[in-house]
């Protein structure tokens, strides 16, 4: 029976994991059931001496009053320390890795944790796919990830806020784009996932949109730039997926430390610097970056976010474990963790967002 459930946020920070958060502790509150919040993914389990509470956050009514609003978590979160391969040096200086998740076990059954709600994206679901296989402990996850990239959910929260926020930054590029005639170049996050990149493109009416779905010739490209010129179109907008590469090309990694996914970035410079010396055209490139992460959750993720918070607590009053909750409208359900580990979520091509984009004179690069 369920009387203490911990909760943890891990990965990149997304708006509405305070929402999240604060529905899962309300829910339970309403059972008789406590909660308790780990810092910073796993980290206040394995390194609760850096911590002045221990690493374990109590998680009552008051401690989640308000938060619905705010942007990032009050858990903290972290892309290091996948308890499953936790970085460490040997005697020698040199990194590796090693299994920690026991010492998360042995710490669950000292404290009395019946369940764990994981809030996270692809790794850390998969994490808690691994942990739920353990005996002892029941575990629901909660999809989360501005990238939008997890399978069997129609959503994920967070999307729509990074959607909306790069949306309006796409619109102001407009005008000084317009302005001083010049190509700019913006380019958003997603990582392998094109979502962000062509619903906020489309959007804002960008004359370009690459995604790691299509890979992109920079020739086509630059032809609908000079296309756009001879009709006294003096200016053009290309949006650029951070995980988009060229024909026959590589994805541009800035760079990957030990237990940690690769950091994808710089392909609008490049696509930027290919452009100004094929069009002759003056060029600019900006990069949204972790701007698309901050900020006030839209009304859309808040709901969301409470949603799938209560769905997680249900899912445990129900005798549930090793499920992700997933947004099928007009329900939220439960998917099977082992079906979401490792896989993702593209951009198909027949959507009917990429047809609308060509319909409307978008050049995805191909």
């Amino acid at each position: 029976m369920t009387k203490k459930i911990a909760i943890n946020t891990g990965g990149g920070d997304a708006p509405g994991l305070n929402a999240v958060i604060r529905a899962v502790v309300l829910a339970a509150y309403k059972r008789g059931w406590e909660c308790y919040g780990i810092r910073d993914g796993y980290n206040g389990i394995l390194s609760p001496h850096e911590y002045p509470d221990g690493g374990i956050m109590t998680l009552d009514r008051m401690a989640v009053r308000g938060i619905t609003h705010l942007g990032g978590t009050i858990l903290g979160t972290t892309n290091r320390g996948n308890p499953l391969q936790y970085p460490v040096q040997d005697e020698n200086g040199q990194w590796t890795t090693i299994d920690r998740s026991g010492e998360i076990m042995a710490a669950f059954k000292e404290r009395g944790f019946d369940a764990l709600i994981a809030i996270g994206g692809d790794g850390s679901l998969t994490i808690a796919n691994e942990l739920s296989k353990r005996n002892g402990i029941k575990v629901i996850g909660v999809p989360k990830t501005i990238d939008n990239d997890l399978l069997h959910t129609t959503a994920t929260f967070g999307f729509d806020t990074a959607v909306s926020f790069a949306t309006e930054c796409i619109d102001r590029l407009h005008s000084t784009a317009e302005s001083h005639r010049r190509i700019i170049v913006v380019e958003v996050m997603g990582r392998y996932a094109g979502w962000i990149a062509l619903d906020s493109g489309v959007a804002s009416t960008a004359d370009v949109i690459l995604i790691p779905e299509i890979p992109y010739d920079i020739l086509k490209v630059a032809e609908k730039i000079r296309e756009r010129e001879a009709l006294g179109r003096h200016f053009s907008i290309v949006v650029v997926a951070e995980g988009a590469k060229p024909v026959g090309g590589e994805l541009s990694i800035r760079g990957q430390s030990l237990g940690q996914a690769e950091r994808l970035g710089g392909v609008g410079e490049k696509v930027a610097a290919a452009l100004g010396e094929l069009t002759g055209q003056e060029t600019r490139s900006v990069v949204l970056g972790h701007l698309l992460r901050g900020g006030k959750p839209t009304n859309t993720d808040r709901l969301l976010s409470l949603r799938f918070g209560a769905a997680a607590v249900r899912a445990l009053d129900e005798g549930l474990s090793g499920v992700m909750v997933a947004l099928n409208p007009p329900r939220v359900d439960y998917v099977p963790l082992e079906q979401v580990a490792g896989a993702m979520k593209l951009v198909p091509l027949d959507c009917d967002t990429i047809l609308t984009a060509r319909d409307l004179g978008i050049s995805l690069g191909d």
